[in-house]
């Protein structure tokens, strides 16, 4: 696991490298306190309960990273520090530690963030020049037009700090899957999923498949191998799921971007997967045999 947090955290460096360049000191701030509270909250959580040190496996900083590239510019860092000690103590260690956590510390940390201080991540915020603006879904919520895929791609637009390059991610992603630290099932059946609910709705898949958090949460969130399924029929069932639940969230929800609800909601049903595809498969072989 210890090669893995780190081959997660290599990852992520183009999209971390990308938001300083795009957002200057506002990013490396919120990258810098996002780490370390997270391995600050680790530690003193383990000090205080006497158990064995574990930050030193990297497990702290990728959470802390994972939550800081998630959050607006505009985040005060105080909020930023909370949600990752939530993420860590209350996502993590209360559950048992890595690797017993239900939920992915960095997405429990966000959806603290959102629901504890939901005006924290506004306003969202122009790059360079820092001027108050909307984000892409945004727009299209309020306009129904979409935004251009090439900016999509390349990250000339607002949004949170690690998550506007879809082209930074996918760097990041590659590397993963080449060094099999992530398995593609989950972000395949994220990906299918918003493609076919877009074509359906005579929309362009690769707007949706580009703007928000959608290729952030499918290539580094939802392949969590913790909490996500076991199997790669429950990968499928998982990806597919979070997919369906983003979407319907874009177009009738209350929020315009629903990826950390839709993936932390399915990791509550991880457990229920993998009984019963374990369960599915110990009965086609009993009938065979």
């Amino acid at each position: 696991m210890v090669k893995m947090f780190k081959g997660m955290i290599i990852a992520l460096m183009p999209a971390a490298l990308l938001s300083i360049y795009l957002y200057r000191e506002k990013a490396l701030f919120l990258i810098l306190v996002g780490v370390a509270t997270a391995v600050g909250a680790e530690a003193l959580f383990q000090f205080i309960f006497k158990r064995k040190y574990s930050f030193k496996d990297g497990g702290a900083i990728t959470t802390g990273l994972l939550l800081a590239l998630s959050v607006s510019p505009s985040t005060p860092l105080h909020i930023l520090a909370i949600a990752a000690a939530v993420g860590i103590i209350a996502g993590k260690h209360v559950f048992g530690g890595f690797p017993k956590n239900l939920f992915n510390p960095a997405l429990f940390g966000r959806l603290f963030l959102v629901l504890a201080f939901p005006t924290a991540m506004s306003p969202w915020l122009s790059q360079v020049d820092m001027v108050s603006t909307t984000t892409p879904l945004q727009h299209f919520r309020a306009t129904g037009e979409t935004t251009s895929i090439w900016n999509l791609f390349i990250g000339n637009v607002p949004g949170s700090i690690g998550e506007v390059s879809a082209l930074a991610l996918l760097l990041g992603a590659a590397y993963l899957f080449y060094n099999k630290y992530a398995n593609w099932r989950a972000p395949a059946g994220i990906l299918s999923a918003v493609a076919v609910m877009a074509l359906i709705n005579g929309q362009n898949p690769l707007f949706h498949i580009f703007s928000g958090s959608i290729i952030y949460g499918a290539f580094f969130m939802a392949t969590d191998p913790v909490t996500s399924p076991k199997s790669d029929e429950g990968r499928w069932i998982f990806g597919i799921a979070i997919g369906v639940l983003i979407m319907a969230m874009r177009y009738w929800g209350w929020v315009v971007e629903g990826t950390t609800f839709a993936i932390i909601g399915m990791n509550y049903f991880v457990p229920f997967i993998n009984t019963e595809v374990t369960r599915i498969k110990k009965g086609k072989v009993k009938k065979e045999a």
